[in-house]
């Protein structure tokens, strides 16, 4: 198969950002807002755009399989779709919902396209200012046309990330606390997506995850391995999605993220 034209991709969530997401910005009825799981938002503009998405992009390729997180609520049986010998494309309709229901500038529109154990190509919009990045497996990474490698190599102490406070299992919560000592400041967009795109445009150095939703991080990790960043699980074994582990470094270099690690096994936790 041919790659998907990212120009193709550009336009539909363009034109998706003008129609759905746009004029609900600063902009939502009490009705647009729910709650699913009983914890998480979702909002009435995740829902159309993922549905959507849905239509137009089994016509790019027909037959292929759709993962959607609002649709994943509904129907968890569909990442066994991952071991299919189909392409599968995964989505994240607003990356960030807090912040959009909140009226901050940090939420993007995901996207990601994988045949079986690999990612084959992946995108990241920000609808606020239409800023388009995507990744080909064995192309690069591109933000808005310009291709991109991370040139900066950063000690431990004057590192700037991320850290996920929840879902770590309770033996590892004072890891955690004693882990966010070590860097010189660690704070959260609320929006990992774009937390991804400042790990390559040099304006952060990494960040360390729990729960790893597909749809979070299959994008920007493709986009950090193409932009000669470094990514894996605390064993140091590449990132697998298909396996369901739920931990994950991502560093701007392969130095940064050793040191991570043996940070981590000092805590001598069994992950």
């Amino acid at each position: 198969m041919n790659d998907v034209k990212n120009e193709e991709i550009n336009s539909i969530f363009f034109d998706l950002s003008k129609k759905y997401i746009l004029p609900k910005f600063n902009n939502l009825k009490h009705n647009d807002v729910k709650y699913k799981n009983n914890k998480d938002i979702v909002t009435s503009v995740d829902l159309e755009v993922e549905e959507n998405l849905n239509k137009i992009l089994s016509k790019i390729i027909p037959n292929s399989l759709f993962i959607g997180e609002e649709l994943y609520n509904k129907k968890p049986e569909i990442l066994k779709f991952y071991s299919q010998n189909q392409y599968c494309w995964t989505v994240d309709p607003i990356d960030g919902t807090n912040n959009f229901v909140k009226g901050k500038d940090n939420f993007a529109i995901m996207l990601a396209l994988t045949f079986k154990e690999k990612i084959l190509q992946s995108w990241i919009f920000k609808p606020l200012n239409s800023e388009f990045s995507y990744a080909i497996n064995g192309g690069g990474t591109y933000i808005n046309g310009k291709k991109f490698i991370i040139k900066k190599n950063t000690s431990l102490l004057n590192c700037i990330g991320s850290i996920s406070s929840k879902y770590w299992e309770d033996d590892f919560k004072e890891c955690i606390i004693n882990l966010k000592k070590k860097f010189q400041n660690i704070n959260s967009y609320g929006c990992i997506g774009l937390e991804y795109i400042d790990i390559i445009k040099s304006l952060r150095d990494f960040t360390i995850l729990s729960k790893l939703s597909p749809w979070d991080h299959l994008p920007g990790i493709l986009m950090i391995n193409e932009s000669g960043g470094s990514v894996s699980h605390f064993d140091n074994e590449k990132y697998n999605y298909i396996e369901g582990k739920n931990n994950l470094i991502v560093a701007n270099s392969l130095k940064l993220k050793n040191e991570i690690i043996n940070l981590i096994k000092e805590c001598k936790y069994e992950y």
